[in-house]
Order: structure tokens, then C-alpha cells, then sequence
């Protein structure tokens, strides 16, 4: 079983129907299914939360509601809540990414939730009590409180990467790597093309050639790079001598005249 599926999101008292449809989204995006709101206001506007659930309905849809958050975490073993705030009962706070493998190591054969709290307060100590791990997200000090949607996204984005979904497969390369003959090919054209644009005089072009292989080496250049690279090159030594032969009729025609 997918870990994932084991997971619970817990949204204590959630004030805004907006923030309830952006966590759904937020939800599939990172492949969990599973949201359980504790005492929702009656007058949420369910028409906002379906507009910022976009394309994720079907987990709107099937939200469990809880009189109490000890009803909503009755079957679930590792119970992480998160907290901006500091002082007694929450300085033993781990990050998310250390919280990550707690979570997902109990998820693999038992229900486990993260809580958060209300957008204004957060958890009260009697529902931090509740919980058997704190979580603290850090922030900067220009402003520490999290959106109640970035706070669950930061969340379910350590919990995905480090299930190691399936759904998710880093993008390749396609372009093999330029060889060494390549990219001296790519450097002898470069070369000349600084000589006949005029970008360098011809004692200081292995000064400046020293700092183009530097520039070059920083990262990884595929065949597919050094093509545009050499095209540069070959159309801007094209433009330069269009211009030279353009320049040369005009002074053969001054002279003429």
C-alpha cells in the first residue's frame, strides 16, 4: 500500500471555504486523498472552495467532518501538529523534513495525520496536546505565519518526495553530453568568431578564450548546446563579413566617384 493513502490532513476549524479548496488541490497535486475537517463554520462558502479546488473536486467532495479532534485522529497512530508559536509544550518541534520519515514509517501499516490549526490562532495547547509530535515550519522573520495552504503544501511536498512516488519521475536529458572534440570545435569557432566581428583584438584572443572555456565548463553542455552555440557563432561571422563586403563596395564606390 502506498504510504501516501494512510495519511490525513486535519484542518481544525478552518475559517476560510477558499483555503479548504486550495489544500485539495494542494492534496492530489502531492498524491494524498485523505482531508478531515474538525467543527467547520456553517457559513463557508462552499462555492469558493469548489472554484480554488479546480480539477481536484473529487477530494472536496468526499471530506470527513469531526465534532472533535480527538474523533478526527481516534484511528490514526503518529499525530504531527503544526505550530508557528513557540514556549511550553511546543519547543520540541522537529521540521517537516525531519518529521517526514516518523510519518511515512508509521503510514506504512497504519492511519497517521497532520493537524493544523485555525488561520487566526493555530492549535490551542489543549489540541497540541492531542498530538504526539509538533511541527514547526520555518520562516522569516518579516512575516513568520504561513497561509494555511503553504503550510499544508510544505507538509505534503516533504512526505511525496521522500515516498518516493512513482508518479513523479525527474525529467531526463535527452542530448548526450558534448565530448572533448566537440567542444574544441565549438571554441575554435567561437574564436573566430570574436576575431572577425571584432570583439577582441588578436593578442588578447587567448586571454579572452581562457575565460570563454571557463564560462563553458560551469555546467553541463549537451551536443544539442554546442549546435546553437557553433550556429551562433557561424551566423554572426556571417553577418560580420556581409557587412565588411557592404562596407568595402561603398568605399570602392566613393573612390570611383
Amino acid at each position: 500500500m502506498n504510504p501516501l493513502e494512510n495519511i490525513r490532513i486535519v484542518l481544525t476549524d478552518p475559517k476560510f471555504a477558499g483555503n479548504i479548496g486550495s489544500i485539495c488541490r494542494v492534496m492530489m497535486n502531492m498524491g494524498l486523498t485523505d482531508l478531515a475537517l474538525v467543527s467547520p463554520r456553517e457559513d463557508l462558502n462552499w462555492n469558493e472552495a469548489r472554484k480554488m479546488a479546480y480539477k481536484a473536486e473529487p477530494l472536496l467532495d468526499q471530506i470527513k467532518t469531526f465534532q472533535t479532534l480527538e474523533d478526527a485522529v481516534a484511528d490514526c497512530t503518529v499525530v504531527a501538529g503544526t505550530s508557528a508559536r513557540t514556549g511550553l509544550y511546543r519547543d520540541h518541534a522537529y521540521l517537516p523534513r525531519e518529521i517526514a520519515p516518523v510519518i511515512l514509517e508509521s503510514a506504512a501499516h497504519h492511519k497517521t495525520a497532520l493537524i493544523f490549526g485555525r488561520e487566526d490562532k493555530g492549535l490551542f495547547n489543549e489540541e497540541i496536546a492531542v498530538c504526539t509530535h509538533i511541527i514547526n515550519i520555518p520562516s522569516s522573520e518579516l512575516y513568520r505565519s504561513l497561509n494555511l495552504s503553504h503550510a499544508v503544501m510544505v507538509c505534503c511536498y516533504e512526505l511525496f518526495l521522500l515516498a518516493g512516488s512513482p508518479a513523479y519521475e525527474p525529467p531526463a536529458e535527452c542530448s548526450p553530453e558534448a565530448d572533448g572534440a566537440m567542444r574544441e570545435r565549438l571554441y575554435a569557432a567561437w574564436s573566430a568568431m570574436m576575431l572577425e566581428t571584432g570583439f577582441c583584438e588578436k593578442e588578447k584572443l587567448d586571454h579572452m578564450m581562457l575565460g570563454l572555456r571557463r564560462i563553458f565548463s560551469r555546467g553541463k553542455l549537451t551536443g544539442n548546446d554546442v549546435k546553437i552555440l557553433m550556429g551562433l557563432a557561424k551566423q554572426s561571422r556571417w553577418v560580420a563579413a556581409a557587412l565588411q563586403r557592404e562596407r568595402e563596395k561603398q568605399v570602392s564606390g566613393s573612390v570611383t566617384q
